[in-house]
């Protein structure tokens, strides 16, 4: 199965299904004398796993990983750092019922077309309990950046039809609520509504949004690999994502061009920044130093309790209603999954950067 690595310099390789013995990563490119820091591993696995509040799946995963190779002493060693988490609460009989049918939008279809075959057991390769994986991988992406003093930020900004105020955000906030929502006042909207639709057998959908401040200037390359094309594929890559823009997005339609621009101008160390932002700070598929922010759409989880018709693997017709245990809404989760992606191509980029000119 091709499909498997992301990255360049930076590149990561996952391997594992939802119901096997457990998933992993394998990490390529990672600069040797990292400090590895565990608890930002074990809080971000924490952040993106089952069972953590009332408004998400209540499968139970501890999320105990083992690092394989790659460090030693406490620090990385340049080579290859593997990381395997194990599976601990798999329930496969959950699925028996669509064993031979097709779920409406999962991967159940378009899997058996293109392989000939399937794990149905929660969905396999497909699962979105791949990303584990990447969120560990992404913890040492963070780290490698932090080297460099950036910082990457998700959060909540809509659930839904709840949407967040731009001008009322505090992410000083944001894991302080189970809805990952940095407004104390919008969480409790958010939280609520989620509640009512699981009530109802049914799944809701909403964004994450996501900065990245103290970017170094000069990351992206200007044409194949521009920064939010890498940015753009990462984040269309994670389970249920449907829309990915960043800066003023779609916005910038109804903007005419001298309103959109972003003025050059200098802060009071001299430094050259912009006063507005709609370039998101990205222009030319190149960094330019201001925060790169940037908004990724999920779907409403395929599995709902809702009785639905589909047909079977024979063409035949069925009724299908999900069981065994899902999110009635994946951003909460989803958060973690958004700054690792967004931090395995900022380390890429960031060493790819380091090639260009002497």
């Amino acid at each position: 199965m091709a499909g498997n690595s992301f990255g360049t310099l930076f590149r990561i390789t996952t391997y594992g299904e939802s119901h096997g013995a457990g998933i992993g990563v394998v990490i390529d490119g990672c600069p040797s004398g990292l400090v590895l820091d565990n608890e930002l591993i074990t809080t971000d696995l924490q952040r993106r796993k089952p069972g953590q509040s009332k408004i998400t799946t209540q499968r139970k995963e501890e999320e105990a990983y083992k690092i394989l190779s790659g460090v030693f002493e406490g620090k990385t060693t340049g080579t290859p750092i593997s990381i395997f988490i194990p599976n601990k609460d798999q329930r496969s009989k959950d699925y028996a019922h669509i064993k031979d049918s097709f779920r409406p939008s999962h991967a159940d279809y378009t899997y058996t077309e293109k392989y000939g075959n399937r794990d149905y057991r929660g969905g396999g390769r497909s699962s979105a309990r791949e990303t584990a994986a990447r969120v560990a991988a992404g913890a040492i992406a963070k780290m490698l950046l932090a080297h460099y003093g950036i910082n990457i930020q998700a959060y909540v900004s809509q659930v839904g039809p709840i949407k967040l105020d731009k001008e009322k955000i505090d992410l000083n906030i944001t894991e302080s609520n189970i809805i990952r929502c940095p407004n104390k006042e919008v969480a409790k909207e958010m939280i609520t509504y989620i509640e009512q639709i699981r009530k109802e057998g049914d799944t809701v959908g909403g964004i994450v949004s996501c900065v990245i401040s103290n970017s170094k200037k000069g990351l992206g390359d200007p044409v194949f690999d521009k920064l939010h094309a890498d940015l753009g594929k990462a984040m269309l890559s994670i389970n249920a994502v449907k829309g990915f823009e960043y800066g003023s997005g779609f916005d910038a339609v109804l903007m005419k061009g001298s309103e959109h621009n972003d003025l050059f101008t200098k802060d009071q160390e001299g430094n050259i920044v912009t006063t507005s932002n709609h370039s998101g700070g990205i222009q030319g598929g190149i960094s330019n130093g201001m925060e790169i922010h940037f908004r990724v759409a999920f779907k409403p989880v395929a599995t709902v309790v809702k009785k639905q018709d589909s047909i079977n693997k024979m063409g035949q017709a069925e009724i299908i209603s999900g069981k065994g245990r899902h999110d009635p809404c994946v951003v909460p989760r989803a958060v973690p999954i958004v700054e690792a992606m967004a931090a395995l191509v900022m380390a890429d980029h960031l060493l790819r950067d380091k090639t260009v000119r002497l």
